[in-house]
């Protein structure tokens, strides 16, 4: 079996790990209603997807 012949250092460790950090949803706006909307997601606020209306959705009131 491979075994590290050395402890591997704080340093090292650290610099390794350094791309591991969460990022940023990447957010864009709806054409219609311009609520931020996850990128390939329908709009939630108006049912609105790749230039059409996927969901109808309730008027409230």
């Amino acid at each position: 079996m491979a075994v590290p012949k050395r402890r591997s250092s704080n340093s090292r460790t650290n610099k390794r790990r350094a791309h591991d950090a969460k990022k940023a949803k990447q957010l864009s706006y709806c054409p219609k209603c311009s609520t931020a909307v996850p990128q390939h997601v329908v709009c939630p606020n108006c049912g609105y997807y790749m230039g059409r209306t996927m969901v109808e959705m309730e008027e409230t009131a």
